[in-house]
């Protein structure tokens, strides 16, 4: 299937992407990286790109932010059982992409707006991380289409997303909402909305076959 890869920024402008960073797949021995690229934030409030991984949210996820989340995330990369990208600016990391089988991230299931009963071997794109100085250059577009790679590498058939739409008024959201990607970026890679329970969390997938 032909994608048009062409840089879009959040509001879907077009940007010029910038070739001076490169993406590659996640490795075991990545952890200091990760940690790196994320900092003392975790990503996020403490994320730590756990919070797909861990359902009900509420207490139980209040309880889990910041180092437990730490721990639990660098377990699963140095066990090779976090699937991901990463992009660099030369040796420094500047973004990150996760990827998995749904049934890898239970939260997709306990969040209504996403609950399906066909998820049998369904792939899932579904957080970004980019340092701040990098964003609207292109390193979005560039991870979502290596983590697309990595799924056809795995014989992957259908790649779901969750992306962020713009405001009804039609405005940018703060990148911190727009974690799990812009919606216009999916929708240029080939995505079609298949689910929408409400405005503000969409469901969109790939078919790669």
């Amino acid at each position: 299937m032909k994608r048009n890869t062409q840089s879009l920024d959040a509001t879907g402008k077009r940007g010029t992407t910038d070739k001076s960073f490169k993406t590659r797949e996640l490795r075991a021995t990545d952890w200091p990286l990760v940690a790196k690229l994320f900092g003392d934030n975790g990503a996020c409030g403490g994320c730590w790109c756990m919070s797909w991984r861990i359902t009900p949210h509420g207490k139980t996820w209040r309880n889990a932010t910041g180092e437990p989340n730490r721990r639990a995330f660098k377990k699963l990369v140095e066990s090779g059982k976090a699937h991901g990208i990463l992009a660099f600016d030369r040796a420094l990391p500047v973004g990150w992409c996760s990827f998995g089988l749904r049934t890898d991230f239970p939260h997709t299931e306990s969040a209504k707006a996403y609950r399906r009963s066909d998820i049998d071997r369904v792939w899932s794109i579904n957080c970004f991380f980019i340092q701040k100085a990098y964003r609207d250059r292109g390193v979005a577009t560039a991870l979502a289409e290596a983590a697309i790679k990595a799924i056809e590498k795995r014989k992957g058939e259908i790649i779901e997303a969750y992306p962020a739409p713009l405001t009804k008024a039609g405005d940018k959201l703060p990148a911190t909402f727009v974690w799990t990607g812009p919606e216009v970026l999916f929708q240029r890679l080939g995505f079609a909305e298949i689910q929408r329970l409400s405005y503000s969390r969409p469901l969109y997938r790939l078919k790669l076959r």
